[in-house]
């Protein structure tokens, strides 16, 4: 019997372009949408398949480093992730699912041109389960963990792993090894402490964010975690995790930095059972830890003179220890007990981080790249938290444009903002002569303009030559339990409008499409512009560096020169519509109608974007289509430039969504969460390629939700200007494209 998946997957693939009207017990869709499905299980002998990216099996060539800036592996060859935070938040998927799914998963994301995971949240219990939501409202959908991570529930603790979690994780590591899909492993992310842990406050901490870095108890046991997993000894692979060169990164922490929690004022010590307990605050135990050793490092680091200073700008006198600034002071804190205590917190970050790596490098045996942690909170500065960061070879940093916790009205559009776009928002972590990553990022659902996150992204990280994309998050469905809808804010395992666009980010960025940046432009920053940084206010965001050029980075290279040195002046760059790339492959436009970025470069090009806008065209794609918002794609799949390629992969999508969904009014959120099957809006029109170089006939297949052909071949109409296809019915988001010559 096939599974509700499949069904599923099948009656909406079946109605997918038709005119029939829905049933009366279907949900019903938008006037401009048409069933459209993502078919993982479906995706075997794709017509799209980007496996000639990837160079199996992981780890052939031996472990990965950082050397002149960049991952490369010991022959010196170079190395860029395109990959997925995988993870199993929604009911009906698992971060570590059955053999059988594991199959799956694996080969669609290898032939979507995915060649690195990051395994998210393996630090949960099996069965921790997590309700979030609105009280069934349909605002937000509620989120019902099912079996996650490898921590056992049966036991008082959170220090035994569950038996059949290890043996999903080796057998899922081994698939993804096998076809040339490298991983990174997170070591503390989510996991939450129990009685049996030993750890002060197990009940009040959470997930124990900033406190992970001196609480003696969970550097502990964050140790103990470490040394078992990664030395775990795979048997399907023969390899302990530590000796496995398929083993790209291992991450230290995820979204922790004590100097982030100094910033945002979470260092009160006011968390106490039956208290208010707002936001993320340090339990009175812990404060102590931290104060005490604070006025310890103030006796070995400053002269007793500076210390009565101290005490006398603190307003103490001698004895009770000097305490921490709250946010509300910083602006008018005297610069000598604020430097102190960014140099304190500072030295905590560094020491608990290099002990970390110390650790695994010589005592658990990891020959992997090692990184410390992520910049991910925009409206703070990140160069003080640099400073630990900078002592690793890789930076690394997460953004979400309009993350949900965060944003009231939501769906706005990136192009129309490009100073506070994804790529600029990111590049000012990027620093010379270090790899940098983005181990987390996103468009989150809903919004009407997810089509334009993958492309610009990846066209604008080849710009700034970065060497690793993972967008979050990916989520195996259990082929007996999942339907086929967008089930949270994040996951795009059934987004069929992303789903779509992985392929062609994975051309643009690790095909290397786009071309870096020609000039690269360094900020070096001294040590009081680090400092007083800290207490810029939140307008100042993402630089947090007076007179920084906010689209630079859409322009030049960006990079962090040095830290605690010789400050340059800010470089000067004169306003211009458009936005041009020093390469000029790359064009940002905002108009009154809307932006729209163009990509043009020999093998790959895209409209991105308000794309009705009059002149809006590259060498070999223009678009003459009804929808006001769109991103279209042109790549080559044979590596010829377009002009003389033989096989095509065009996108054109838009809109996506769920059955039966419905915006507030204010289209800040979803009142109706929705259901199955989701939708797309097609892209209708007509697109016309250009200058095919002696082209004699041009067809252009449909796609389904499986990559695999949704009606008959479409045959392009020569015109003087090109080959013109019609594109929306049926309805379809890529397309292949065959040039007979």
């Amino acid at each position: 019997m096939k599974s509700n998946y499949f069904a599923a997957v099948m009656i909406a693939s079946l109605m997918a372009g038709s005119a029939l009207a829905a049933p009366p017990d279907r949900p019903a869709l938008p006037s401009d949408a048409v069933p459209y499905v993502v078919d993982h299980p479906g995706r075997t002998n794709s017509l799209i398949d980007m496996r000639f990216l990837l160079d199996g099996p992981a780890g052939k060539y031996g472990f990965l480093s950082v050397k002149d800036g960049h991952f490369r592996f010991p022959n010196g060859q170079r190395f860029k992730c395109w990959g997925v935070n995988i993870t199993g938040w929604e009911l009906g998927s698992a971060l570590l699912p059955p053999h059988r799914e594991a199959e799956i998963y694996a080969e669609s994301l290898a032939r979507l041109g995915v060649n690195c995971v990051r395994l998210h949240f393996l630090d949960m219990r099996k069965d921790q389960r997590v309700i979030d939501g609105d009280g069934g409202k349909g605002t937000v959908p509620p989120i019902t963990h099912t079996p996650s991570g490898l921590i056992d529930s049966r036991y008082d603790d959170s220090r035994h792993f569950d038996p059949d979690q290890v043996d999903r994780l080796h057998y899922l590591f081994a698939q993804f090894k096998q076809r040339g899909i490298y991983v990174d492993f997170n070591l503390n992310v989510g996991r939450t402490w129990k009685a049996g842990d030993g750890v002060p406050d197990h009940d009040l901490i959470g997930v124990a964010k900033g406190v992970t870095y001196f609480g003696p108890e969970l550097v502990a046991l964050q140790k103990e975690y470490a040394r078992r997993l990664l030395g775990l000894r795979n048997p399907y692979t023969g390899m302990r995790y530590a000796d496995d060169p398929a083993v790209a990164i291992v991450e230290i922490v995820n979204e922790n930095s004590l100097l982030e929690f100094w910033q945002r004022g979470w260092l009160r010590g006011e968390r106490a059972p039956g208290g208010a307990n707002l936001q993320l605050d340090l339990t009175p135990h812990y404060a102590r830890i931290l104060t005490d050793r604070y006025n310890d490092w103030l006796a070995q680091n400053r002269k007793p003179a500076e210390l009565v200073h101290l005490r006398t700008l603190a307003g103490i006198g001698p004895g009770p220890a000097i305490p921490f600034l709250r946010r509300g002071d910083f602006r008018d804190a005297p610069k000598e007990r604020f430097r102190a205590e960014i140099e304190f917190l500072t030295s905590v970050e560094i020491d608990f981080q290099q002990d970390m790596a110390r650790f695994l490098r010589e005592e658990v045996g990891v020959k992997s790249i090692i990184m410390p942690t992520a910049d991910h909170t925009y409206f703070i500065a990140g160069q003080p938290m640099m400073r630990s960061s900078a002592k690793f070879d890789v930076m690394d940093s997460h953004v979400y444009w309009q993350h949900p916790a965060i944003y009231g009205h939501r769906s706005d559009p990136m192009v129309n903002r490009p100073d506070l776009s994804i790529p600029v928002k990111l590049a000012r972590t990027a620093m010379t002569g270090r790899a940098f990553t983005v181990s987390e990022v996103n468009h989150p659902y809903p919004s009407d303009y997810g089509a334009e996150m993958i492309p610009t992204l990846a066209a604008y990280a080849a710009l700034q030559d970065w060497d690793g994309i993972f967008f979050y998050t990916f989520e195996a469905k259990l082929l007996d339990k999942a339907t086929p809808v967008i089930g949270d804010h994040f996951d795009i395992t059934q987004d069929p409008v992303k789903i779509a666009q992985l392929p062609v980010g994975a051309m643009l960025f690790l095909r290397g499409d786009v071309a870096p940046a020609r000039t690269v432009v360094q900020r070096n920053y001294s040590t009081d512009q680090i400092d007083e940084a800290a207490r810029m206010p939140r307008a100042l965001q993402p630089y947090f560096t007076p007179g920084f050029p906010m689209t630079l980075p859409l322009v030049h290279g960006s990079r962090a020169g040095c830290l605690d040195c010789a400050s340059v002046p800010a470089p000067s760059m004169p306003l211009a519509n458009p936005i041009l790339s020093d390469t000029g492959e790359l064009s940002w436009r905002v108009e009154p109608q809307g932006g729209v970025i163009s990509v043009d470069t020999p093998c790959s090009q895209a409209l991105v974007g308000f794309a009705r806008a009059a002149g809006t065209a590259t060498t070999h794609l223009s678009a003459d289509i009804g929808n006001d918002f769109a991103a279209i794609t042109l790549s080559a799949l044979d590596g010829k430039p377009l002009r003389t390629a033989d096989r095509m992969l065009l996108t054109a999508t838009a809109k996506a969504g769920n059955s039966g969904q419905a915006w507030n009014d204010r289209h800040a959120m979803l009142d109706i969460w929705g259901t199955a099957p989701t939708w797309i809006e097609p892209v209708r029109g007509w697109l016309t390629l250009r200058d095919l170089d002696g082209a004699l006939a041009v067809t252009a297949t449909p796609l389904d939700g499986a990559g695999k052909p949704n009606g008959p071949d479409i045959r392009a109409r020569m015109l003087e200007n090109g080959w013109e296809i019609p594109v929306g019915t049926p309805a379809a988001t890529s397309y292949l494209v065959r040039i007979a010559r």
